[in-house]
């Protein structure tokens, strides 16, 4: 988590860098305060300010304890995918259409970003449950992820369905063209995060326990009572 705040620090200022690159064309730019100002007075730049006041809010976040520690670290992450939302084809309206492109864009990220890690520490806990001391909870805490990984991806589903029809149209009408391959790519990769997510819900969580599937089902109605 450590690591992660600071990386995330570094490469908002990266990118920032590679953006005054890019739109001066020189990167002798760089030491160019004038071009600076420039950028940083474009709606990008404007936006990632504030994606940098978030980084730092999470390296903040670093010397806290405890629960206040956790929560201003998820409340900087999630500030952080939401600018995401404020630059690139989701900003490509105005208006109330360009808001909610930017509002689902948002939750888009959100949610991939919430079930993607989410899988190191399910991985973790897979190993937890083999040892018997520790199983019952390994094995309770996930089918809890399992149970919010089913809302996480069908938030990423439908969102994400909902993004490409707005940048690209109908899917019928769909023109060979690089964007298309990579959406296409990206289709796939969500086609495995979904397989994944019904395989550990349906298949690996229940080996764990002797009684498999009936046993694991005794753990998930104790967690929804």
């Amino acid at each position: 988590m450590k690591g992660s705040a600071w990386l995330a620090l570094l490469s908002a200022l990266a990118m920032l860098a590679c953006q005054n690159v890019l739109m001066s064309g020189d990167s002798a730019n760089l030491a160019d305060v004038d071009i600076w100002l420039a950028v940083i007075g474009t709606h990008f730049g404007g936006v990632w300010l504030w994606e940098i006041l978030f980084s730092l809010l999470a390296v903040a976040g670093l010397f806290l304890t405890g629960r206040l520690r956790h929560q201003l670290l998820l409340l900087a992450g999630v500030l952080q995918l939401a600018c995401m939302a404020l630059i690139g084809h989701a900003a490509m309206r105005d208006g109330w259409p360009g808001l909610f492109q930017q509002l689902n864009h948002a939750l888009h990220l959100i949610a991939a970003a919430f079930w993607t890690g989410g899988l190191l520490p399910l991985l973790l806990l897979m190993r937890e449950a083999r040892q018997i001391d520790r199983r019952t909870d390994a094995i309770r805490t996930m089918m809890r992820f399992s149970r919010y990984g089913h809302l996480a991806v069908a938030l990423t589903l439908l969102s994400g369905l909902i993004n490409s029809v707005m940048i690209a149209g109908w899917p019928l009408t769909w023109h060979d063209s690089r964007y298309i391959v990579l959406l296409l790519c990206k289709v796939l990769l969500v086609a495995l995060m979904v397989l994944v997510a019904l395989i550990n819900r349906y298949w690996l969580v229940p080996r764990f326990r002797p009684g498999g599937q009936r046993d694991a089902a005794k753990i998930y109605s104790h967690d929804a009572a």
